[in-house]
C-alpha cells in the first residue's frame, strides 16, 4: 500500500513538472519564435552570401552491339549487356577519358578534381547511362558533359569491342543552380534556432531550485507555510516624493514659513 501511494506522489510531481515546464516555455514562446526567425534569416543571408551556385547538366547515351541487331536475343543476352553498362561506367571516370576532356576543353584542373565533378547513373534493367556534371559555370558543366560522352564513347568502342555508342541526349543548359537550396537551408536554420532556444530554455527551468511559492516550501523542504507576506510593487521613486511633498507643505502650514 506504501508503495502505491509513493508511486503516485511521483507520477503526481511529474505531471507537475511537466505543466510547469510547458508553462515556462509558453511564457518565452516570444523568445523561441524570435530565434527561430533571426536564425533562419541568418541561415538565409549566409546561404546566399557565401555559398557559390552549383549547376547540373546531364547527357545520356545507349550502348549497342552485334546481338541487338539479331532477332534471337535471349534474357542471358540482355541481363550480360546489363552487367556490362557497370564496366562502362568505370570507363566514364577512368584515366584517358578525364586528361581527353582536360585536353578538348582546354581545363585547369587535374583529373581527379574532374572525376569529382562527374556522376554516372544507370537505371535498373537499362542499358541507357546517364553522365551529370556539377560545376559553378553552367555553359562549362553542358561542356564537360558532351565532351565526357564523347571520349567515353571512343573507349569503350575501342575496349569492349562495341559496334556502336549512341547518344540518347545532349547535354541540357542548366537555367538555375541545382544547389544551395536556399528555401530549405532558411527552413532548417528556422528549426534549428526553435530548437536551441526551446532547449535553452528548459536548461535554465531544471537548474533553477528556487522556491518561489508557498507549495514550493511544502514540497521540497517538508515544512508547513504559516503565514506568507505579500510584497507590493510600484513604490518607486515617485510615491517617495509625493509623500514628501506632502510633508513638505504640512511643515509649511503649521510653520508659516515657504521653502
Amino acid at each position: 500500500m506504501e508503495e502505491t501511494n509513493r508511486n503516485t506522489r511521483e507520477r503526481d510531481e511529474v505531471a507537475i513538472d511537466l505543466t510547469e515546464l510547458l508553462m515556462a516555455l509558453w511564457r518565452k514562446v516570444h523568445i523561441i519564435v524570435l530565434a527561430g526567425i533571426f536564425v533562419g534569416l541568418l541561415a538565409l543571408v549566409g546561404t546566399k552570401l557565401f555559398v557559390t551556385p552549383m549547376y547540373t547538366s546531364t547527357t545520356k547515351f545507349y550502348v549497342s552491339s552485334q546481338t541487338d541487331q539479331n532477332t534471337s536475343v535471349t534474357y542471358t543476352d540482355l541481363q550480360t549487356s546489363t552487367q556490362l553498362t557497370k564496366d562502362y561506367a568505370e570507363l566514364v571516370k577512368s584515366r584517358p577519358v578525364l586528361e581527353e576532356v582536360i585536353s578538348v576543353l582546354d581545363l585547369d584542373m587535374k583529373p581527379q578534381a574532374l572525376a569529382s565533378k562527374i556522376t554516372v547513373t544507370t537505371p535498373a534493367d537499362t542499358r541507357v547511362m546517364s553522365i551529370s556534371v556539377v560545376d559553378a559555370d553552367p555553359k562549362q558543366a553542358k561542356d564537360i558533359a558532351d565532351a565526357a560522352r564523347e571520349a567515353v564513347s571512343v573507349q569503350i568502342k575501342e575496349i569492349m569491342n562495341v559496334d556502336s555508342v549512341k547518344p540518347v541526349e545532349k547535354a541540357n543548359l542548366p537555367e538555375g543552380p541545382s544547389s544551395p537550396n536556399v528555401m530549405r537551408n532558411a527552413m532548417t536554420g528556422g528549426i534549428l534556432g526553435v530548437l536551441l532556444a526551446a532547449g535553452i530554455i528548459v536548461l535554465i527551468f531544471l537548474l533553477d531550485d528556487t522556491i518561489k511559492t508557498p507549495e514550493d516550501v511544502e514540497n521540497y523542504l517538508g515544512l508547513n507555510v504559516l503565514a506568507s507576506i505579500p510584497i507590493y510593487e510600484g513604490t518607486g521613486a515617485k510615491n517617495k516624493k509625493r509623500v514628501k511633498g506632502l510633508s513638505a507643505r504640512s511643515f509649511q502650514k503649521k510653520s508659516g514659513k515657504r521653502i
